[in-house]
Order: structure tokens, then C-alpha cells, then sequence
């Protein structure tokens, strides 16, 4: 599976209690705060709920040869 790396930017604050659910699921407490997550569709749909608090940058994948 592929890890995105999840940075909130916007306060939380005025949120609603489910998009506050959703990060701190997400392991997401504070501002500035980055967490690498697998990009399941369980994450993914809590991504989309919260995408306009977080930044969501794809992690590369370094392969052992």
C-alpha cells in the first residue's frame, strides 16, 4: 500500500466534532504536526473529510536491491 504523509496547517478550532474525530484518528494532535499514514479507503475518506485542514504529501517508496 502506498504512505502519504498527512501536516495539519488550519486550526482545528470551529471544526466539527467529526473532522476532530477524523484527525485525531488520523494521529494528528496539534498544528504542524506530521504523521505518516497507509493510504487505505478507510483513510482515504478521512482525508477527504479533513482536507481542508492538512496537507497531504506521497511518501516514495526506497526499494532494496
Amino acid at each position: 500500500m502506498a504512505k502519504v504523509k498527512v501536516t495539519q496547517i488550519k486550526s482545528r478550532s470551529g471544526a466539527t466534532p467529526r473532522q476532530i474525530a477524523n484527525l485525531v484518528s488520523l494521529g494528528i494532535h496539534r498544528m504542524h504536526n506530521t504523521v505518516e499514514v497507509e493510504l487505505t479507503p478507510v483513510t482515504a475518506g478521512m482525508l477527504e473529510k479533513v482536507r481542508h485542514l492538512v496537507t497531504i504529501e506521497e511518501v516514495s517508496e526506497k526499494t532494496n536491491a
